[in-house]
Parts: C-alpha cells; sequence; structure tokens
C-alpha cells in the first residue's frame, strides 16, 4: 500500500515542507501536519506497515532515519540527533525500536 493511498498529497508536502532544515524534525507537529493525528488507531498501523520498510514488525533505528522518506521520495534524511530523539520519545520499552503500538501511540499522544 502506497503511502497517497493513506494520506492526501497535499498534506505529506506541507508537513516535509515544514521540515526541510536539518534538525528542525518535531514528530508531534509532523503528524498533525501530515494528518495522522486525525486518522484512526487502525489506519495509523497501516501507515507503521508502510514505514516498517523490512517488515520486521518494528521501525528500528536505520529504518527511522529514513522515515520522512517513507511518505516521499522528496522526504530528507533525519540527522543522527533527530534519529534518537524521535526514537527515544516512542521507544516506551527500551527495546531500541518502535513496535506498531508504541508508533499508534506517540501519534495520538
Amino acid at each position: 500500500m502506497a503511502m497517497q493511498e493513506l494520506l492526501k498529497a497535499e498534506d505529506i508536502k506541507k508537513a516535509l515542507d515544514a521540515f526541510q532544515v536539518a534538525e528542525s524534525f518535531d514528530h508531534k507537529k509532523f503528524f498533525e501536519l501530515v494528518g495522522l493525528k486525525a486518522m484512526t488507531a487502525e489506519n495509523v498501523k497501516k501507515v507503521f506497515k508502510v514505514l516498517d520498510v523490512d517488515e520486521s514488525g518494528f521501525i528500528e533505528e536505520e529504518e527511522l532515519k529514513f522515515v520522512l522518506k517513507g511518505f516521499s521520495k522528496d522526504g530528507r534524511d533525519l540527522s543522527d540527533k533527530e534519529t534518537k530523539a524521535f526514537l527515544s520519545a516512542a521507544d516506551k520499552d527500551g527495546d531500541g525500536k518502535i513496535g506498531i503500538d508504541e508508533f499508534e501511540a506517540i501519534v495520538h499522544a
């Protein structure tokens, strides 16, 4: 399933444009701008599955670095600092990766 089937293209562009500058990424604001925060838990979990590139059931740190590209090929890579901050905020069980329920929880936090 493509991200454009789940979210509006104009919302994706608006969200990505807001965080083009390195070290500017704010996951809470991004989720709101892209339209994720308003989605049902079920649809947020569908977005998670698109972002889980290796289909491991988790978004690992390496995948998280490229999370914006999961929304659009035009998305930039997150810096190491941004990636670690996002992982730290979402990884509630401390296993070093984001599970589907952790992702849904941080989107709706």
